[in-house]
């Protein structure tokens, strides 16, 4: 079967994968749609570092093929989308209603595919990118037939990570002040959060002005340039600031525009060892930063939260859409996405 393999020097799609059957508590499903975030990117770049090779992809929807012994929450035929978020649900962590923190559901990566008799380990619990792919029966969440695989697929890393940023770990209130800095896929969906919870002013910022109007679409009310022009709208800071980009200088920029009581919420992925520095003084007027994995997200309840607003127009999927290609032309997609051309690229199968 065909997928997207990175070797440890180049990422190419091969026609000779492997994939053995599902095993208790597994679930196989036929991949038809899968978006392409830059976290798949920064594994080909090495800010990500994983173990090779690996089959590449972690946000993804399809239909089930078949369930091994145990699973009875889906079944062949269902419609799925899936979640990175491999927790065991019996830790302390999970019982609590915290699956992101599970330790079983990180750094701990399957290799459920073969190429040439050699196994092949799989990304972030999930590996979008293939064909086919097995996934822990707690990743796959059922979603209704009528809406677009290609959507869908979208709903499993960037909505649940910047909705649920918004959502669940900010938790921002009608009212509150925002401001998103970067508009990439991330962005865009703490952008709608941000109007879904019902914050008063949204500032987006971002260097390329040609996103100003998605981000608007959105729910931006004000876009800008630099971080700086922030104090033209909100010259007393904002209750809540996004860093949606993975740079450490905007990191310091994020927590410099916090009013007192701000928080400043890190969603951007920066290379493991990069530091980053802030004024401490400053924090003693109630500022906080916080560190959010997976939009703090319960992906059983939220994805089916998510798919519902979607279909009753709450909740925006098919415009973060700004390309889909064939899996061949994963190189193309790699590529618009690298050069900030697309918000969301998917890969169809």
């Amino acid at each position: 079967m065909r997928g997207v393999v990175f070797d440890g020097k180049q990422a190419r799609v091969v026609d000779d994968l492997e994939i053995r059957d599902p095993g208790p508590g597994e679930v196989l499903v036929a991949v038809a749609a899968a978006g392409l975030c830059h976290s798949d990117l920064s594994v080909i770049d090495g800010t990500i570092p994983f173990p090779v090779p690996v089959v590449l992809g972690h946000e993804g929807a399809g239909v089930v093929e078949a369930v091994g012994p145990g699973v009875g929450h889906v079944a062949a035929g269902d419609h799925v989308a899936l979640s990175t978020l491999a927790n065991c649900g019996a830790c302390g962590d999970c019982d609590r209603g915290r699956p992101t923190m599970c330790r079983k559901a990180i750094g701990r990566p399957g290799r459920p595919f073969s190429r040439g008799g050699e196994s092949v380990y799989q990304f972030a619990s999930n590996s979008a990118f293939a064909e086919r792919t097995i996934v822990k029966a707690v990743q796959a969440v059922r979603i209704p037939k009528d809406i677009p695989l290609t959507s869908a697929a979208l709903i499993g890393c960037g909505v649940l990570t910047g909705v649920g940023a918004v959502l669940n770990r900010a938790k921002v209130g009608r009212g509150d002040t925002v401001v998103v800095i970067g508009t990439g896929g991330i962005g865009l969906n703490v952008l709608q959060g941000a109007r879904i919870a019902g914050a008063s002013v949204i500032v987006a910022v971002d260097t390329n002005p040609a996103k100003e109007e998605v981000a608007r679409r959105f729910g931006a009310t004000h876009f800008l340039g630099a971080v700086p022009e922030v104090a033209s709208v909100l010259a007393g800071g904002a209750d809540h600031v996004f860093e949606c980009v993975g740079h450490t200088g905007l990191i310091r920029q994020a927590v410099d525009l916090l009013d007192r009581g701000g928080q400043a919420i890190l969603l951007g992925m920066a290379a493991p060892t990069a530091e980053a520095t802030f004024l401490p003084a400053a924090m003693f007027l109630d500022k906080s930063i916080l560190g959010c994995r997976y939009g703090s997200s319960r992906p059983q309840h939220d994805i089916a939260l998510y798919a519902e607003m979607y279909r009753n127009g709450t909740l925006l999927l098919d415009e973060l859409i700004t390309g889909t290609y064939p899996v061949e032309d994963f190189a193309k997609a790699a590529s618009d996405a690298h050069e900030g051309r697309v918000a969301r690229g998917v890969l169809t199968f």
